[in-house]
């Protein structure tokens, strides 16, 4: 209990010594050099987690797995557990390897799988895209004019649409897959109950999100990847950092500013990846082309820390 007490009033004179306001705790943690430093690392690495766009396969993981070529909400659901679970296990993998090579190994390793993992996945929806079924006329007015979705009968070049024409011409159109097989030609019709009940009706598939695709189980399979090589490093690593590399008393303060950042980098990757994929397609909005700097800042920042005496 002493022990405790000593503690608790060494921390708060430490506390009084960079001020009582949150303005000048701040001031007081930039002014210091070393400080700063590591401030430019906790903020680099917190930002970079959620720039890899790990929060958007969580919270749009069943949206992804239908972009993929899964039109069922039960079996997208179904695999999108898939990507908790393997983030679980990638978290146990940290906590054995992260004292074993170190922080900053952990990291660029992670970072590097992850943009192998992104650019597969770019690679493999673009070429689903590319693939998709075409439209044919004959099946589109199969179900009736008035069934047809309105975009693809006023459009000047329909002969060349195909599924994924279809889906992004409008969020009134859906596509019905080919009754004999879903590669074939489908129709284009309006994304309505009733229409979507008689396709069912005659045991097609309907799509909304993504088209049918031959490459669904690889990119489940890399998505799966992706995971494994982000959890163990970029997962849990940055936030290890933020609890080691600042003085115990500005820990606080740096560890608040770093927290801050990587939520406020959540909330504009999360915010604007539907609205991406809407205006670029999910193969574009995968790409981490943007991001090939990430790992020259982590090994570039990091010993620039360590020189200053932060332990990493």
């Amino acid at each position: 209990m002493k022990a405790l007490q000593s503690s608790i009033e060494a921390e708060k004179a430490n506390e009084s010594l960079l001020g009582h306001g949150m303005i000048s705790k701040v001031k007081s943690a930039w002014s210091n050099e070393v400080v700063r430093r590591g401030l430019y690392a906790g903020i680099t690495v917190q930002v970079a987690q959620q720039f890899v766009g790990i929060n958007t396969v969580m919270y749009y993981s069943p949206t992804i797995v239908q972009l993929a070529g899964f039109a069922s909400n039960k079996t997208a659901l179904a695999l999108s557990l898939i990507t908790s679970g393997l983030n679980a296990f990638g978290s146990i993998v940290s906590m054995v390897l992260v004292d074993i090579y170190g922080r900053r190994r952990l990291m660029i390793i992670s970072m590097f799988g992850i943009i192998v993992c992104l650019v597969v996945l770019s690679i493999m929806f673009f070429q689903a895209s590319v693939h998709a079924p075409s439209i044919s006329n004959f099946e589109s007015i199969h179900f009736g004019r008035n069934s047809t979705c309105s975009s693809y009968m006023t459009a000047p070049d329909a002969s060349s649409w195909n599924c994924m024409t279809c889906l992004k011409a409008s969020s009134d159109c859906a596509f019905c897959a080919n009754g004999a097989n879903k590669y074939l030609p489908g129709a284009c019709l309006a994304a309505n109950d009733d229409i979507k009940g008689a396709c069912r009706a005659e045991h097609r598939t309907w799509y909304t999100n993504g088209c049918p695709s031959k490459f669904g189980y690889f990119a489940v399979l890399v998505m799966g990847a992706y995971i494994l090589s982000y959890s163990p490093g970029m997962g849990t690593a940055p936030w290890i950092v933020n609890s080691e590399i600042y003085p115990l008393r500005y820990r606080g303060i740096g560890g608040g500013i770093a927290a801050v950042s990587n939520w406020v980098s959540n909330l504009i990757v999360s915010e604007t990846f539907l609205t991406l994929t809407q205006a670029i397609g999910s193969a574009g909005t995968i790409s981490p082309l943007c991001w090939f700097f990430l790992p020259w800042a982590c090994s570039h920042i990091f010993p620039c820390t360590r020189n200053q005496g932060i332990a990493i």
